[in-house]
């Protein structure tokens, strides 16, 4: 197990599967991503506007590093259909050493651009 500071999970949600699909896409294209897992159905109840709402919605789940976090939250913004998306970011704190080499490595041409 290798211990990895800069590396995050950011949590999306998006009210179809193609929205999340084409958002995920785009962030992987856009190498601020190294991979995104999309799953449909999730239930969410949540306060929008003074009262308690629910919708049933797709969730990313986005692995990328945290000093693409800014640029990662401008690209969703610029494509999410929602007023104020769920753009949440969690630390990995550790995981698999060749999974985590792997995802460094597919953010790579990030670093220098």
């Amino acid at each position: 197990m290798k211990m990895q500071g800069c590396d995050i999970v950011v949590f999306v949600t998006a009210p179809s599967r193609e929205e999340a699909e084409r958002i995920g896409g785009e962030l992987v294209k856009a190498r601020l991503a190294a991979c995104i897992n999309v799953i449909d159905g999730v239930k969410s109840f949540f306060w929008w506007e003074g009262r308690v709402d629910e919708a049933v919605e797709s969730l990313l789940i986005v692995k990328s590093r945290l000093d693409l976090l800014e640029k990662l939250i401008g690209k969703i913004k610029e494509m999410h259909s929602y007023e104020v998306p769920e753009i949440i970011a969690l630390p990995i704190i550790a995981g698999d050493v060749e999974y985590l080499r792997w995802l460094s490595e597919s953010l790579r041409d990030r670093r220098d651009g």
